[in-house]
């Protein structure tokens, strides 16, 4: 079997739905599936017999990311047909989406999304000028139109899949959480993290991880990281990522006198740095409303992190059974007495830990991609003459 993966995002643009890519990719490879994945190119990176990268300029007001050439994306129909590929994988609502649906259309493929964002809650935040109202109902009619043009949808979570048949989607919607790989989170080097940022073994640390962006709601953290020095005066909220609200959230560190208290340490190597990042951790912290999955929950959790967030959309699947996690209020002083609570407590700590480990493990990417082999399978098989 072989499939072929269309985005207007991949690496090295760092985000969920790059990592959810190679994840579900690496895994699949591993299944005998094969696959080819068609992306944009952000700069000199290596041309790869799986990956095609085509030409793409930088989106306005945002430059981390790339727009695709559409007509570039049209001319890969023959390269495609050449590889024998049964199916196709839209993964993003873009250039990739139209370009996706065109192509299985001329080669006579079957299409299917996987709808990785909730863009009622995001696009206010890109277009400020217009009412929130509005942008959703945009969002809404905007989501409801493409995932009624593919075969199948993929939903990460069941609150995703609920807001998409609110929405009135009628392709048929599978509910399939990315996953993810779980050695490579298990052996992270605390020692050695903390002594590279200087960071005292004692010192109370809480991280997040992600991209500083406004809907991950790192603002509402900073809020209660201040709260919460009130009685942890050492404490220290480390977050490591990349994004445009970052010189925002910086300035308002600095205006309020917490430079102490939050230090930005950026985008992390996922293979080494990552899983120190992890271990060096006391708590995970996550107040994002808006997740259609969570994974950086997950990866936590892999590493024996315990997790503090808000159970909001796709996150609340994750937390509801509280095994290595709890959900904490959504309100500033109830989320920091928790914190407290769980950094002075040892023994807790070590339980929610030690509950992290078994639990991810239900969460593999192993687990995850056979669901995923077999749905493709299901869907060639359904669209095959014989």
């Amino acid at each position: 079997m072989r499939v072929a993966l269309i985005s207007d995002v991949y690496f090295p643009r760092v985000n969920g739905v790059s990592t959810s890519i190679d994840t579900f990719r690496t895994e699949l490879a591993r299944q005998g599936v094969d696959s080819v994945l068609i992306a944009p190119r952000y700069g000199a990176e290596p041309d790869l017999d799986d990956v095609i990268r085509l030409p793409a300029r930088p989106v306005l007001r945002d430059p981390e990311d790339r727009l695709m050439s559409f007509r570039a994306s049209l001319a890969q129909g023959e390269a495609l047909r050449r590889r024998g590929v049964d199916l196709l994988h839209i993964q993003t609502p873009f250039v990739a989406h139209y370009a996706g649906i065109r192509l299985a259309r001329q080669l006579g493929l079957p299409a299917l999304a996987t709808y990785h964002t909730l863009f009622e809650e995001y696009l206010h935040h890109y277009v400020p000028l217009l009412p929130r109202k509005l942008t959703g109902i945009v969002a809404r009619g905007f989501s409801r139109a493409q995932c009624n043009m593919v075969d199948q949808v993929i939903a990460p979570s069941q609150a995703m899949q609920a807001r998409l048949t609110a929405y009135g989607v009628r392709s048929p919607i599978e509910v399939l959480p990315t996953g993810i790989p779980i050695q490579a989170f298990a052996h992270g080097e605390r020692r050695r993290f903390r002594l590279k940022l200087g960071i005292p073994e004692d010192q109370p640390v809480a991280l997040f991880v992600g991209r500083v962006a406004h809907e991950k709601n790192i603002a509402f953290l900073i809020d209660v990281i201040e709260h919460a020095r009130a009685t942890l005066p050492r404490l220290l909220l480390m977050i490591a990522g990349e994004g445009p609200a970052e010189p925002s959230l910086r300035r308002s560190v600095e205006a309020r006198g917490l430079s102490d208290a939050v230090r930005f340490i950026g985008y992390l190597d996922r293979a080494e740095d990552l899983p120190d990042c992890y271990a060096a951790a006391d708590l995970f912290v996550f107040a994002s409303r808006t997740e259609t999955q969570g994974l950086v929950l997950l990866e936590a959790m892999a590493a024996g992190l315990p997790v503090l967030a808000l159970a909001c959309m796709g996150t609340r699947s994750i937390l509801a059974p509280e095994r290595g996690a709890c959900i904490a209020p959504d309100v500033v002083a109830g989320f920091a007495q928790q914190l407290c609570r769980l950094l002075i407590d040892e023994v807790q700590r070590a339980r929610l830990a030690s509950e992290a480990r078994v639990y991810a493990r239900e969460w593999s990417d192993q687990t995850m991609a056979s669901r995923l082999a077999l749905l493709y399978r299901r869907l060639i098989e359904t669209r095959s003459p014989n």
